[in-house]
């Protein structure tokens, strides 16, 4: 039994992550329709824009999807009733400790999943008492821990220490990862960088072309030593401030014109760096059927030898 299935009530366990501005309705509802899980962000800080979305949602699937609540980002602290009264019934905790929130939605009858980028941290809302967990290894793009482990060391130590179902994130966008990460102990794959590449993704064509001729050193880890860190697309303007060492936060404030005008200079791209393993921009349905498809081959080559006795 695959729980992250029965948690989500999905007919894949692939889930899109909650890039801010861009993990919205059109992006999301296409996710959901494919049958992954579609996750509206609210790490914009726009209340009543996200719920919006979320409202938005019904009408474009009956098919179930979530939402991502990142305490770090949390401006109006009326976003988590709002969000445990919206009738979803997956949500996502990140950026801080999920036990100030579990009250309020497990009340609601919410299963929540926390983000975790090292052993600790998932420990900590294991205790708390999440249902799961998206263990998220340093490969992936946004906002990043400094101290970063690769999801391949990260899952298995998480998988070591706890019983909890997993879904892993960082440095997967296909087939291939997917079956990876289920080796490794996960029961689901979320991902970013690939969905932000999608057809139906609201970004600029630019930041698609950014991320498909992106190669596997196509991104670089900023801001290490201070906050926030984050893995962003290779642009002059990132090779500069990873030259100078650091960033105001304040860059952020023109993230919308690389997101929806295209202009990769103005602030950063985030990105994973599964920008090497992207090559094309693909529908939704496209994406989701292929990694799936891709899964159960290996699998099945993989069952097969392993029925042999062959390595």
């Amino acid at each position: 039994m695959n729980r992250v299935l029965v948690h989500t009530g999905v007919k894949y366990p692939i889930v899109q992550a909650p890039m801010g501005w861009i993990a919205r309705s059109q992006l999301a509802s296409a996710v959901s329709n494919a049958g992954g899980l579609g996750i509206i962000e609210t790490s914009s800080g726009e209340v009543d824009a996200c719920m919006a979305e979320i409202a938005r949602m019904r009408e474009l699937t009956d098919k179930p999807f979530g939402v991502n609540l990142p305490l770090l980002f949390i401006r109006e602290s009326r976003i988590v009733d709002l969000v445990a009264q919206s009738g979803v019934t997956f949500v996502t905790t990140s950026a801080g400790s999920p036990a100030k929130l579990l009250p309020t939605l497990k009340a609601a009858g919410l299963i929540v999943y926390h983000v975790v980028p090292n052993l600790a941290s998932a420990l900590k809302a294991v205790d708390a008492g999440v249902d799961g967990l998206v263990v998220e290894g340093g490969e992936g793009g946004g906002f990043k821990n400094p101290d970063d482990v690769s999801t391949l060391v990260l899952l298995q130590a998480v998988r070591e220490r706890t019983d909890v179902p997993l879904i892993a994130a960082g440095g997967i966008c296909d087939g291939r990862g997917m079956a990876a990460a289920f080796a490794l102990g996960a029961e689901g794959i979320q991902m970013g960088t690939r969905f932000v590449s999608a057809t139906e993704s609201p970004v600029h064509v630019n930041y698609k072309q950014a991320i498909v001729e992106a190669d596997d050193t196509g991104t670089v880890m900023l801001n290490r030593k201070s906050t926030p860190c984050v893995r962003a697309l290779k642009t002059e303007r990132a090779k500069e401030i990873d030259r100078v060492g650091g960033f105001d936060r304040a860059i952020f404030g023109s993230v919308k014109e690389v997101y929806f005008g295209g202009d990769m200079e103005a602030s950063l791209a985030l990105a994973g760096q599964t920008v090497g393993l992207i090559h094309e921009v693909l529908p939704v349905v496209e994406i989701i059927d292929r990694t799936v498809e891709g899964f159960h081959a290996i699998r099945r080559r993989q069952g097969e030898r392993s029925q042999a006795g062959a390595f």
